[in-house]
């Protein structure tokens, strides 16, 4: 799979950026708006009945359905989101300055402080550091005050009936339904981001059928309610099920020596701790990062921004996003809820993130100009950050992959 790796999009958690993003989506006039909603609802309807004799067929009952499109609408926030979420992007030292800021902070150590016996036990059962689960209840709702209120039945509908990924959206309709029909919930109640992600620590509908669990006992996976007890148990059954390894950190910040091979970074590159100290990797304190398994060097920012040691619960936690920023997110604000200091590196603050557009170019330049980046997408992967590499080897820059705004100008 590819992997946002340098910039991140809106692969994010609607309502984690929602805590902490000031950037907005394209707006459009009211009058295009209304036009949308008048001529698509016509086809929305019609879709719809197509889509009962699916649903029947995967054991919804009609009940169910008749429950669940009594007010469901076609939703034009989801669609214009969906259209245009790709188009906008932020540095990773800007989402870390909103995912890890001094308010989140102390808002995640008064969370844990305030439900501290709740997540011990979590953390008992489970095995996962209430410190991470407490982050990621902060990236995902700002710890539970923003859940996001958008009817799912209509946004998963809609999305499934106009949007780009209709196959995907309609399976997670189906099983929103199948959470319904369960009775853990009721169409009025059941509320999330215009993607479809629900609760406290926003998990798809499909995520909740496989990990979802009832931790009060009452016979309900009650992700929604005010009480957050089980969707906080979910997210740790959920990290526990990937092989979450209590104690093993996700990262560690290091330095790099001078002359270091920037080909090593990444993570297809794993090494002990002994054999990166071996090559004069050290921690902020110029100490040895102690064993914790097989590690790779990340640098999300390149030779002039921080970089990581990263092990295997830095995996577990692309379980819940891909993106290498929310994962360094939810680790530095455990980390930060833990006590631990900010990270000491600098940033190189005067770059600023590609647009969509500009991805694409830097992709269709490098690949005119010899350096292959397998498709034009916009998607900055491994093979995207390997051309850039062999471009910056070739004119004599320091290959560390990273595709900035200087990279595009030397290319065009």
């Amino acid at each position: 799979m590819k992997k946002t790796i340098l910039f991140l999009a809106a692969a994010l958690p609607v309502s984690a950026l929602a805590a902490g993003d000031t950037s907005e989506p394209d707006h459009r006039s009211s009058a295009a708006g209304a036009v949308i909603q008048v001529t698509a609802n016509q086809g929305f309807d019609q879709w719809i009945k197509g889509f009962r004799a699916r649903a029947i067929a995967e054991g919804i009952r009609a009940d169910t359905l008749d429950a669940a499109f009594r007010d469901a609408s076609y939703s034009t926030t989801a669609i214009e989101r969906d259209r245009h979420q790709n188009e906008f992007t932020k540095t990773i030292w800007d989402y870390l300055d909103s995912a890890a800021s001094e308010v989140r902070v102390a808002n995640g150590k008064a969370a844990l402080a305030k439900h501290r016996a709740l997540l011990e036990k979590i953390e008992q059962t489970y095995g996962v550091e209430k410190e991470i689960v407490t982050a990621i209840w902060g990236l995902e709702s700002a710890y539970g005050t923003f859940r996001g209120s958008d009817p799912l039945i209509s946004s998963l509908a809609t999305l499934a009936y106009d949007g780009r990924r209709g196959a995907f959206f309609e399976g997670q309709l189906i099983d929103a339904l199948k959470i319904l029909q369960a009775g853990d919930t009721d169409a009025r109640h059941m509320t999330g981001s215009w993607a479809g992600a629900m609760g406290h620590t926003q998990f798809m509908p499909s995520s909740y059928l496989a990990y979802a669990v009832d931790f009060t006992g009452d016979g309900k996976r009650d992700i929604w309610s005010d009480d957050p007890a089980d969707a906080l148990a979910s997210t740790a059954a959920y990290l526990a099920h990937f092989g979450w390894t209590k104690g093993q950190p996700w990262g560690v910040e290091v330095r790099v020596p001078e002359g270091f091979d920037y080909a090593l970074t990444g993570e297809r590159v794993t090494k002990s701790a002994a054999g990166w100290a071996a090559l004069g990797i050290r921690d902020m304190d110029g100490g040895r990062v102690g064993d914790h398994g097989p590690a790779s060097i990340l640098m999300p920012a390149g030779a002039r921004g921080a970089a990581f040691m990263i092990f295997e619960n830095f995996h577990v936690l692309e379980r819940y996003n891909t993106a290498d920023a929310y994962v360094i997110g939810v680790g530095h604000l455990a980390d930060r809820i833990a006590g631990g200091p900010p990270i000491k590196a600098e940033w190189p603050r005067e770059d600023r993130a590609l647009l969509l557009a500009e991805r694409q170019e830097l992709q269709d330049r490098l690949t005119r100009a010899g350096f292959d980046t397998q498709g034009v997408d916009g998607k900055i992967g491994p093979n995207t950050i390997a051309a850039v590499r062999a471009f910056q080897r070739a004119k004599g820059l320091v290959p560390d992959g990273y595709a900035s705004l200087d990279i595009l100008k030397r290319l065009r």
